[in-house]
């Protein structure tokens, strides 16, 4: 799976362990494409929110993955982008729910809260779960039409 990556320089020490454990894990079959930052350097993390959702939006990359502080910045960030739906996760059941019931294409890890045994579980519980369909179908068509309101 093509996955795009990104942090701010709160994110950048665990994005540097998570892209190199995703290059090996399943056998490496993971693409990584990781849109910087390139140091613990105070940095914007919209720059990194957006090139994450574009890169996705615009099928470069199937999913995304942000890590901040909190998340909370990256996510509010990626949402803007159409066709997103990024959301936070802390632990593997938040990213899995996210990916089932809300069909989220980005994940957005805290990583001032998140090491990195954590960050993996919830990487590959949000990787793995299929989103579910049906009643979450609808709810996930309502999201999408929201895009078009403002």
């Amino acid at each position: 799976m093509k996955l795009a990556i990104g942090s701010d320089h709160a994110g950048y020490r665990l994005k540097g362990q998570l892209v190199r454990w995703l290059r090996t894990a399943d056998g490496g079959k993971h693409q990584i494409l990781d849109v910087g930052t390139a140091s613990e350097e105070s940095c914007d993390y919209p720059d990194f929110a957006r090139a994450v959702a574009e890169a996705v939006a615009k099928k470069r990359a199937a999913k995304g993955i942000l890590l901040c502080g909190t998340g909370i910045g990256m996510a509010i960030a990626a949402n803007k982008v159409h066709g997103i739906r990024a959301a936070v996760a802390w632990n593997p059941e938040v990213a899995g729910l996210a990916a089932e019931h809300n069909g989220a294409n980005v994940i957005c890890i805290p990583a001032r809260y998140a090491g990195v045994r954590e960050a993996k579980r919830i990487l590959k519980c949000f990787l793995t779960t299929p989103f579910g369909g049906g009643r979450h179908a609808r709810r996930v068509r309502k999201i999408s039409q929201m895009d078009r309101c403002a």
